[in-house]
């Protein structure tokens, strides 16, 4: 087993810290239960896309967390996908011409074939690059944000959801019953695999993107209540905000007392990763 490598002291904290949870029945199906990590929850992380990001591979800074494309969950993730990528243009896509030849690309995933976003010069074909007259970043989440859309409509699951994290599984109880089990949690290093520990920077342990003012439930309510439902997330919000209230035990390294971040202020509001 590969042994994780530390990560560089000073861009990011460790990955084993204390954590506080909540568990609660989904107001809307007795049959759900979300069980929610509240130390990531009430962390002041944000999308620091353009803003100070590393990049995920070293000195290619500018792509994000987009340099190996994106793997697709399902196939109406990838429809839904290919149904948005119609609408761009030359104008907004860099990469139009190469991708009106295809977008997706075979690859393996835990051992089995699955299938992703094409890379084309390194990095995800929906990757705008700097200097693009039709901006930088990526272009479908350019087209949410030009014709009124969330962006968690035009882009690929896993780019709309980290770096949250859900897993779900059916869990049998003591009395017989059933549930399902929504487990909502930081996408650390780890929730990469072995490969995670190979990243040359991940943002969700870096101090540097933990400067949102809101609580990162608030910022990423959208998200959230995609993944648990809108009942669930109503309940999930107002545990969050008393715990808040109440103040955390086990508070998130990487968040400094709320309302400041490595002594600077806090910004006002988190803003998505949006092209410049």
């Amino acid at each position: 087993m590969r042994t994780p490598k530390e990560p560089k002291v000073g861009l990011e904290v460790g990955l084993d810290f204390a954590r506080e949870w909540v568990e609660f029945v989904d107001p809307a199906d007795g049959e759900h239960i979300v069980r929610a990590d509240l130390t990531w929850l009430l962390s002041s992380w944000t999308c620091i896309f353009g803003r100070g990001c590393h990049g995920i591979l070293q000195d290619r800074p500018d792509d994000g967390c987009c340099s190996h494309g994106a793997f697709f969950t399902d196939s109406d993730d990838e429809k839904r996908t290919k149904r948005f990528a119609e609408q761009l243009t030359p104008q907004t896509w860099q990469h139009a011409k190469k991708g009106r030849k295809g977008t997706v690309t075979i690859d393996e995933l835990d051992g089995k074939p699955a299938r992703r976003t094409r890379t084309v010069d390194g990095a995800c074909i929906f990757l705008n690059r700097p200097g693009f007259e039709g901006g930088t970043g990526c272009a479908l989440h350019a087209l949410a944000l030009r014709t009124g859309r969330h962006p968690l409509e035009t882009k690929p699951d896993v780019c709309w959801q980290l770096p949250v994290r859900r897993a779900q599984d059916w869990v049998d109880r003591p009395d017989g019953s059933r549930v399902l089990v929504s487990t909502i949690t930081e996408f650390d290093r780890r929730s990469w695999g072995e490969g995670g520990h190979e990243l040359h920077w991940w943002c969700s342990s870096a101090p540097e993107a933990h400067i949102a003012r809101e609580r990162l439930y608030e910022g990423y309510g959208p998200e959230i209540t995609a993944l648990i439902g809108e009942a669930a997330y109503a309940e999930l919000a107002r545990l969050c905000a008393a715990r808040a209230e109440r103040g955390l035990v086990a508070p998130h390294p990487a968040t400094a007392p709320h309302g400041t971040a490595g002594g600077r202020p806090t910004e006002t509001a988190r803003e998505p990763a949006a092209p410049n």
